[in-house]
């Protein structure tokens, strides 16, 4: 036997290798790839825009809402001043966001847009032309070599195929001698097709070392074919590894607000306005202001006048001034009305009605000649239960139903600090926006959602409403529009 022979050196190994026929079709996607993460690269930085939008918007709103809410509340002096400081701070970070948006838009957004633009050309018969001539460069790189490796495999296999062949002419041969029936022509013929088998393996074995041979020769002219092209690829990818290194470094800046000095003296700023709240100067203002340090026209003596046919009250001559309409009235001309035992003035006449009414000391004085149709229109949510520009009563009497802090309220019958929760008439609206409620006592509704507005506007601009699924909160005014 002119050579040996194993079954498993048919057996093919695949190989992950760059040199490997075809495997270089991974370096030519990678063009592509780079074309496709520009595009990806723009959506990321896109959506951070937005999101910075959107920060400085809410920003803008909170700020909006919660400084009327702190103006119409009843914190005072330079606490209230540093508490308006926040929301100064807000509406500065909003602006320097709004910038942030605009940066990374106007100017890394494009920038990238431009560079792909410039670096990609596009084919009329689709894809780019980058690719085509990275992909044409490395076919006729390899082709000879592939063509010489074609031949390798088709020797190999002649050579292998030869070898089996002659190994089973052998094996027939030498079980034939063992066999007394077999004739010796039989066996003749046996011998010669072995002597054959191993010519054809000489012959093989020869073929495939020559194409071998030539294979090997042409492997480094091929290999250098390959680095040139690969080497194009590789400039074109540095160029743009190195691009997105630099729009990432600028796109770093403007996101870094802690490198901008107006961002810092915002801080700067509000943390000054924090430290100059004094609660010793906001007591003593509120003492000269609210307290006793306040003057007083104190009784004196005061002769009495024949026009003064009754004694009335301030807050009764206000009510009387105002033209307000009184309910319960009593007539005392023809029928003995029964005096409160807890009042200290009776007054009986033909002219003259008794007003028995009970009132919210807490109520502003303007506003107690409202019908309850008025103050249901009129009704403000108020993050505490009074305002500090609110009005009290100067008049005093014993009459329960005047004090406050009586034993009746102090059993839970009644509250002064209770809003007024008179029903409104239901309207249903329909949402021009998406909103994302803020507090828990906010509504949350995209646009085209249809609700049900339980209360008119207030001066903030918030309504009270209700979704369709029975959730009650506040929602903003402008972001609806009613159903016609």
């Amino acid at each position: 036997m002119s050579g040996s022979y194993d079954d498993s050196v048919g057996v093919e190994v695949s190989s992950d290798s760059f040199w490997e026929v075809g495997n270089y079709k991974r370096t030519v996607k990678r063009i592509d790839d780079g074309h496709r993460l520009c595009n990806d690269l723009m959506n990321c930085i896109h959506e951070r825009a937005r999101i910075e939008k959107v920060y400085a918007q809410q920003l803008t709103e909170w700020a909006k809402r919660w400084k009327q809410l702190v103006e119409k509340g009843p914190q005072y002096g330079t606490v209230e001043r540093a508490w308006c400081a926040f929301m100064s701070e807000a509406e500065k970070v909003s602006e320097l966001h709004l910038e942030v948006k605009g940066s990374l838009m106007n100017e890394d957004f494009e920038k990238i847009k431009n560079w792909q633009k410039e670096a990609f050309h596009k084919q009329m018969m689709g894809g780019f032309k980058e690719t085509k001539e990275a992909e044409d460069g490395f076919r006729k790189a390899q082709k000879p070599w592939a063509k010489k490796l074609k031949e390798v495999e088709a020797a190999k296999k002649a050579y292998h195929a030869a070898c089996k062949e002659e190994k089973l002419a052998i094996s027939r041969e030498t079980n034939s001698k063992a066999d007394p029936a077999l004739n010796p022509e039989q066996l003749k013929k046996l011998q010669d097709k072995v002597e054959r088998s191993k010519q054809d393996v000489l012959k093989t074995k020869e073929k495939y070392e020559k194409s071998l041979k030539e294979l090997d020769n042409a492997t480094p002219q091929y290999m250098e074919n390959m680095e040139q092209v690969f080497e194009q690829c590789q400039q074109f990818e540095e160029k743009r590894l190195r691009f997105f290194r630099e729009v990432l470094l600028e796109v770093q800046k403007h996101l870094d607000l802690s490198n901008v000095a107006s961002y810092k003296n915002i801080y700067r700023e509000l943390e000054q306005n924090i430290k100059t709240a004094d609660a010793v100067e906001d007591l003593r203002w509120f003492r000269a202001n609210q307290g006793p340090g306040m003057t007083m026209n104190w009784p004196q003596f005061e002769e009495w006048s024949a026009d003064l046919n009754r004694t009335l009250s301030r807050r009764e001559k206000k009510k009387a001034s105002d033209g307000v309409t009184l309910t319960g009235i009593n007539q005392t001309g023809d029928q003995v009305s029964q005096p409160n035992k807890h009042s200290s003035l009776s007054v009986q006449s033909n002219t003259v009605q008794s007003v028995q009414s009970s009132y919210n000391p807490f109520e502003d004085e303007d506003d107690t000649g409202s019908t309850v149709s008025e103050k249901e229109d009129n009704k403000i949510k108020n993050v505490s239960s009074y305002e500090k520009n609110q009005s009290y009563p100067t008049d005093w009497s014993d009459e329960e139903s005047n004090n406050p802090f009586s034993s009746t309220d102090a059993n839970g019958d009644t509250n002064p600090f209770d809003e007024d929760t008179s029903p409104a008439m239901e309207v249903r609206v329909r949402a021009l926006y998406d909103y994302e409620g803020q507090e828990q006592d906010e509504l949350s509704f995209k646009a085209g959602d249809e609700l049900t507005k339980m209360e008119n506007e207030d001066e903030q601009g918030w309504c009270k409403g209700r979704l369709d699924n029975g959730q009650v909160g506040l929602y903003p005014a402008n972001y609806v529009e009613p159903i016609q």
